[in-house]
């Protein structure tokens, strides 16, 4: 009886029942349809036992209580105020929740039960997490990425790096980073930077392993270790750094690494990055690129002029600092 008609219209089904009248007769007195007192009676009588009024009232109500407590966001009202936000307002819902109790006081809602409504399946059937700011399709952690374990362990800290290195006074204080094409390929590309010339060296990797990076790095900086002009070598933990030891017995330097997460604490070759991503951007194959191509990209940076040289190239800028100095360097003009 839908959704429930009360205990009057159930003892009255009953009598009428009991009075011998088939289901079809008593739904006409009662006008109501037959079937809905059939699936009523087939409800409260179940495995053979007897059709009790007082009974099939209180489950009729248990029921409804129970439906009532799983209805989405607590009530109607409630539902529709947080949909409508969603859809027409750039509204977080911490805002709408904090929103609701401001303007309805007699209503409240955790930001915790609007977010698992958007990721249950009624809110993922109408899209709902679109709405969000950051429109996730899946919900993230609530406590967020979690850092990794350091991949690498570092034997002189960012905050171990001298003084002199952030002035830029000094030549010879190096960045290096790798650069990525496609995730399922294996190439990369090793790019060092000088942090007061800005001069670039950029070597072609096989893959990422820290026997490869190490020996990119010694052909990138050997000459220039040779003239004492690499005092210090600045990286993140990234596992192609494993070797890093080795790489500062080869070239007699100091090896310091950045906090986790911290690709700041390195910011002349992440500008540098940027710059490659000009004529390599992200998602683009390394699989055909030759070490000649990667030379000629090289060659572009380091004579382009910049504001910070006073519009000098690296290459120029480098040849100023190191005139008084002997032998020559491959300065690839």
């Amino acid at each position: 009886m839908p959704p429930y008609s009360g205990i009057r219209h159930i003892i009255t089904m009953f009598a009428f029942k009991e009075a011998g009248l088939s289901l079809r007769a008593t739904a006409r007195k009662l006008g109501r349809s037959h079937t809905t007192l059939s699936r009523e009676w087939r409800r409260n009588a179940k495995y053979y036992r007897p059709y009790i009024p007082c009974r099939a009232d209180n489950l009729a109500k248990k029921r409804g209580a129970k439906q009532r407590y799983q209805a989405p966001l607590k009530c109607p009202f409630v539902f529709l105020y947080i949909r409508k936000k969603l859809r027409t307002t750039d509204w977080s819902p911490e805002t709408i929740k904090g929103r609701l109790h401001l303007e309805h006081p007699e209503y409240s809602i955790d930001t915790e039960t609007i977010y698992r409504y958007i990721y249950g399946k009624m809110g993922k059937r109408y899209k709902l997490w679109q709405y969000l700011l950051k429109a996730h399709r899946r919900r993230y952690q609530w406590k967020g990425r979690t850092m990794r374990k350091d991949r690498v362990e570092p034997q002189f800290s960012f905050e171990n790096r001298p003084q002199e290195v952030n002035d830029r006074l000094i030549i010879g204080h190096w960045e290096t980073d790798n650069v990525e094409g496609l995730r399922t390929e294996s190439k990369a590309l090793s790019v060092s930077v000088e942090r007061t010339t800005r001069l670039t060296r950029i070597s072609l990797l096989p893959n990422q392993t820290g026997a490869n990076k190490t020996k990119a790095l010694r052909r990138e900086l050997l000459s220039y270790a040779k003239l004492g002009l690499v005092k210090t070598i600045t990286c993140d933990r990234g596992k192609e750094n494993s070797k890093h030891k080795l790489t500062s017995k080869q070239l007699g330097t100091t090896v310091y690494f950045c906090n986790a997460y911290h690709s700041w604490e390195k910011g002349t070759v992440e500008n540098m990055n940027g710059r490659i991503r000009r004529y390599i951007p992200k998602k683009t194959s390394l699989e055909n690129l030759t070490q000649r191509q990667v030379s000629s990209l090289e060659n572009i940076l380091n004579n382009t002029p910049r504001k910070c040289l006073n519009f000098l190239t690296p290459n120029e800028r480098m040849a100023q600092i190191t005139n008084h100095l002997s032998g020559a360097l491959p300065l690839r003009m």
